[in-house]
């Protein structure tokens, strides 16, 4: 027998039971359930949410790897000799392109992006990061963007897309100029 107030209620010993059961669960469900909907892992190409600098200092890894997001983007947008957008690009347009849909000015062609900047030393490359080449001889003629692990993404030439490379290729191992960091 239960006393509520003056007046006396019998409950049978099952129903107290699953009174008992029925509340803890919603205390439980109430503590386990945030209403929130469950989301995926970003995919490939998916942007991070913009956040608000901390003042004074900058966050150049998370700007690099968002530029580089944006590159890897445009993987197989065709090569364009004076191409600056994803109907074709050439490497520098691409370079352009990409800073500029961050809200960064570049200059448009690979001796003024080579003049950009700060020098960065290969040992040190960072997500964003521009990688220069001779493909042509003594000056430098090709730019690319770094996206980490000794990779970067560029466009070629009139025979290619964008696309990624290994900088520890034979080819662009021979032919590197330098690096450079811009943000």
């Amino acid at each position: 027998m239960i006393r509520l107030s003056s007046v006396d209620i019998i409950v049978a010993p099952r129903m107290f039971r699953f009174c008992t059961v029925l509340i803890c669960a919603g205390w439980l469900g109430g503590c386990a359930s945030t209403g929130a909907v469950p989301r995926p892992f970003p995919a490939a190409g998916d942007r991070a949410p913009a956040t608000a600098p901390t003042p004074g200092r900058r966050d150049t890894a998370a700007e690099g790897y968002a530029i580089a997001a944006t590159a890897l983007e445009l993987r197989g947008a065709p090569y364009r000799n004076g191409g600056a957008d994803p109907s074709g690009f050439d490497c520098s347009g691409f370079i352009w392109y990409v800073f500029a849909e961050h809200g960064l000015a570049l200059p448009r062609t690979v001796e003024e992006q080579f003049r950009e900047g700060i020098r960065v030393d290969p040992d040190a490359l960072a997500a964003g990061d521009l990688v220069f080449f001779r493909t042509d001889g003594r000056s430098v003629s090709h730019v690319g963007l770094s996206i980490g692990g000794q990779q970067f993404v560029h466009a070629p030439s009139s025979r290619g897309s964008v696309r990624v490379e290994h900088l520890e290729s034979s080819y662009w191992r021979r032919r590197f100029a330098g690096a450079r960091r811009l943000r």
